[in-house]
C-alpha cells in the first residue's frame, strides 16, 4: 500500500493547482512565513495564507481596498451559543432572506448597507458554499500586523485549520471578487489600487 503524502505537501499541490486556475502567484513559506497565494482581481490583490494563533493553524484570505465610507460588517454561522446570545439582546440584522438570516449572524455599522450587500444572490450563494464562515469588512489591522494607510479598509475571511480543497478555495476567491465588485456598486469602495501589500 503506497504511503500517503504528508499533508503539507498535499496542501501545496492543491494551492499550486489553484494558482494555475487563477493565473496567480505562489510564494513558498520560509522561516516564520507560511506559503501564500497572491491573485489580482481588477486593481485589488487578494492574498491567501495561513497563520498560527495559540498553536492552532488558521486559513485566511485578505484584500485591501480604498473605502468611500466607514461601512463595516461581519457575518458568521449561527450556533447554539449565538441563539442564546440573541435571546439576551445580541445584535443580529435580518437582511430579508429568511433561510439566509436563519443560518448566519450578521452585524454591521449600517443596516441599509447590510441589506444592499446581501441582496446580491451570488454573494449569498458563495457564502453558503463554505461550511465554515467568518467574513468581515474591517478598518483596522489587528495588533502586531502591518497597519492600513488612511482610507484603506480590508475584506477579511478566516477558517480554523488549513484549507486544502481546490473547489472550496476557488469559491473563496470568487466570493472575494464578487464582494469587492459589489462594494463598488453600493458606493462603499473605489476600484483604485489601494497601494498596500501585506508582504
Amino acid at each position: 500500500m503506497p504511503r500517503r503524502k504528508p499533508f503539507k505537501h498535499h496542501k501545496r499541490e492543491i494551492w499550486l493547482q489553484l494558482c494555475e486556475r487563477l493565473d496567480a502567484d505562489f510564494f513558498e513559506g520560509k522561516r516564520r512565513r507560511h506559503d501564500r497565494i497572491e491573485a489580482f482581481h481588477g486593481e485589488w490583490m487578494i492574498t491567501l495564507d495561513t497563520f498560527l494563533a495559540n498553536d492552532v493553524t488558521w486559513t485566511r484570505m485578505r484584500a485591501p481596498y480604498v473605502n468611500r465610507d466607514d461601512f463595516v460588517f461581519r457575518i458568521f454561522k449561527e450556533n447554539v451559543m449565538h441563539r442564546i446570545g440573541k435571546a439576551f439582546g445580541m445584535k443580529d440584522v435580518e437582511v430579508g432572506y429568511p433561510d439566509f438570516d436563519k443560518q448566519y449572524v450578521i452585524q454591521g455599522s449600517d443596516e441599509r448597507k447590510l441589506r444592499m450587500m446581501f441582496a446580491n444572490p451570488d454573494i449569498r450563494d458563495l457564502i453558503s458554499f463554505q461550511y465554515s464562515m467568518y467574513l468581515a469588512l474591517r478598518r483596522d489591522a489587528p495588533l502586531f500586523q502591518k497597519k492600513f494607510p488612511k482610507g484603506v479598509n480590508e475584506v477579511y475571511y478566516q477558517s480554523i485549520g488549513t484549507i486544502a480543497n481546490l473547489e472550496r478555495l476557488h469559491d473563496l476567491f470568487e466570493l472575494f471578487a464578487a464582494t469587492l465588485d459589489h462594494l463598488c456598486a453600493i458606493g462603499t469602495a473605489y476600484e483604485d489600487d489601494p497601494e498596500f501589500r501585506y508582504y
